[in-house]
């Protein structure tokens, strides 16, 4: 994942993106409205909103937008945009500094806006604008403290998704475009390769266990035809399969065919195979050091990146005792579990009957998979059909369940979410991890279903992107607490409709929370208390009945990605605390499908923002009653 302007970046991280039938829910009209001078006066502001200065800030949100936009072409293909459709994106640091400097100007222009002449909806559009911008600012200090080149994100294989999830080929000059940018890839990798060399002379080098991941996922996509083999290479067989569906000539498919095939040989080849070169060298200096603590000014990065994804000031210690208290809560809700099955034994034993017995685990053949997705589909056409006893607002995108990709499904993570397409174009995708049918226990089906696709991200993720009358860059913008604690909170949301009646499936809910209150204990440990791989290893083996594969592929995630994923469940506590505050305050006024839609009718918000607004309902509701 490259680093881009804000505007943009909260757009696409999610890596890891409906409104409605109705303009919008009762929730979102209320955000909406024009505020009157009296609202204004509670803000503490004195002037009269003024309609022009709204339309002016909201046009400068528009242009700032598109002036971001205007410089990345892989944002475009991903907003189903065909500008630049032969081009990647500009990766040097001479781009990164004009960047910088395009950040700073927008935030002084709008420091320059008087709140007081907005109404609501646009003064908080400002309020996030600002927050992003200034966020953005300060993070470019710590540019060279990433990993651009890791196993859960990486420029090389994010490009080879970006052609086959993305590009489409609706006729020649789609074809061509994509040509161009497999000819582009050698200059777009030398352009990874210098910063990778500039993070390594800043102290900055993935650790080594990483090595082997990213290696043999360049080797997977420049393995088969036109490289060698008769089997086709997965570019190649994207390309053939897209270009055989257009509507010309034999003749001129084989030539479009033919040239991908001599770009693929004589360009993108050899760049992954420069990249892997360089990278089997880079790799000589790694070190077994893993936490951010190893790198310059590492706890000052570590508290930076927990503020970017929890969106609070928490501490990392903080964060670490709320993980072993909601541990040990979790725990003994488990142990409940244990005694309605009759299980007789330990918890820890009970874990590893859950690990180890077959029923709960598909074969690992095709037809086992393929009983999975399907099952998995059949969850959320369930879900679908109880979606109106919890929201007033319903996505228009479908969604589809897929498998992740051969190319990347030994490094990729077990489970995750795409964005539909804002054209309609393309659905959303929840994509399971199948390599390993071992780490994919029918126990977690349920949850993994509601987490990713609904009432999940589909539901947040489509209707934030279209919501009416809101910034593109909140529409399509988030913020990791906010949407991976809707993620986590929306696992609990279907037990309060009376599913998971398998307890085993129930237990796999409270699994799946332990886990991600357990990463608040091993990223905290690994990053700021200085746990080494092993020791965080071991938590997790200890305390969750997750397989040991399963573990290693989530500490070595945790390694790479600082702070991320203490978000879901700090998200999640929040929005829990901010329900339960609301259920106290209005009684049997209270109604979870409001609730809901305040949650999603402003799109992705900090935790702060996301408590205001759900006090505003709360008053909201009360003066009508």
């Amino acid at each position: 994942m490259k680093l881009k302007p804000t505007l943009i970046a909260a757009a696409i991280s999610a890596l890891v993106i409906s409104g409605c039938d109705r303009s919008a829910p009762e929730a979102a009209q209320q955000n909406a409205a024009s505020a009157t001078a009296e609202n204004q006066s509670t803000h503490g502001g004195t002037a009269k909103v003024n309609q022009e200065a709204i339309k002016q800030v909201n046009q400068m949100f528009e242009d700032f937008f598109q002036e971001h936009l205007s410089r990345s072409p892989e944002f475009k293909t991903f907003l189903g945009k065909k500008e630049d459709y032969d081009k990647w994106d500009n990766l040097t640091p001479e781009f990164a500094q004009e960047t910088l400097e395009i950040n700073k100007r927008q935030l002084a222009e709008l420091n320059k806006i008087d709140p007081n002449t907005l109404d609501e909806a646009t003064r908080l559009s400002l309020r996030l604008a600002k927050r992003n911008l200034e966020q953005d600012i300060e993070g470019y200090k710590w540019r060279n403290h990433y990993y651009p080149v890791n196993q859960m994100y990486a420029t090389h294989t994010s490009a080879a998704t970006l052609l086959i999830s993305q590009h489409r080929i609706d006729d020649v000059s789609d074809a061509e475009a994509y040509i161009a940018r497999l000819n582009g890839m050698p200059q777009y990798f030398a352009q990874l390769e210098e910063n990778l060399k500039a993070n390594a002379k800043a102290g900055t080098i993935v650790p080594k266990f990483v090595f082997p991941y990213v290696i043999s996922d360049s080797q997977n996509l420049i393995s088969g035809a036109p490289f060698e083999g008769e089997k086709d290479s997965p570019l190649f067989a994207d390309f053939k399969g897209k270009v055989e569906k257009l509507e010309i000539s034999a003749e001129q498919k084989k030539a479009l065919i033919d040239k991908a095939s001599t770009a693929l040989q004589e360009s993108a080849g050899p760049a992954y195979k420069k990249l892997i070169s360089y990278l089997q060298e880079l790799e000589k200096k790694a070190t077994t050091d893993d936490g951010a603590w190893k790198l310059t000014d590492g706890d000052d990065f570590y508290k930076f990146r927990l503020g970017v994804y929890t969106t609070t000031d928490m501490t990392a210690d903080e964060i670490h005792q709320t993980g072993l208290k909601e541990v040990a809560r979790i725990h003994d809700e488990m142990r409940a579990i244990m005694r309605k099955v009759k299980f007789e034994g330990s918890l820890q034993e009970f874990f590893e009957f859950m690990r180890t017995d077959k029923q709960f685990y598909y074969p690992s053949s095709e037809e086992g998979k393929t009983e999975y997705l399907e099952k998995a589909t059949a969850i959320i056409d369930t879900m679908k059909g109880r979606l109106d006893e919890l929201f007033i607002t319903k996505p228009k995108a479908d969604l589809n369940v897929r498998a992740v990709e051969p190319f990347r499904e030994k490094s990729a993570g077990k489970a995750f979410y795409q964005r539909p397409a804002p054209d309609g174009s393309r659905p959303g995708i929840y994509y399971a991890n199948l390599y390993k049918m071992e780490d994919m226990p029918t126990y977690q089906m349920e949850a993994l279903a509601y987490h990713e696709g609904i009432p999940g991200h589909h539901m947040q993720l489509s209707i934030a992107q279209e919501l009416q009358d809101i910034p593109k860059f909140r529409k399509y913008g988030g913020y990791t607490a906010y949407t991976e604690g809707w993620g986590l909170y929306s696992e609990l949301v279907p037990k309060e409709l009376g599913l998971y009646e398998d307890p085993y499936s129930d237990f796999g809910r409270l699994a799946m929370e332990l886990w991600r209150a357990g990463r608040l204990v091993v990223d905290t440990g690994l990053h700021a208390k200085k746990w080494s791989r092993e020791q965080a290893i071991d938590y997790l083996v200890e305390n969750t009945p997750n397989p040991k594969g399963d573990v290693v592929k989530a500490i070595e995630r945790y390694i790479v990605m600082p702070g991320q994923a203490t978000a879901y469940k700090i998200g999640m506590l929040k929005i829990i605390e901010l329900r339960e505050k609301a259920k106290t305050q209005l009684g049997d006024k209270f109604d979870v499908r409001g609730f809901h839609d305040t949650i999603l009718a402003n799109g992705a918000v900090p935790l702060n923002v996301l408590e205001e607004l759900v006090d505003d309902w709360v008053a909201g509701v009360k003066a009508k009653s």
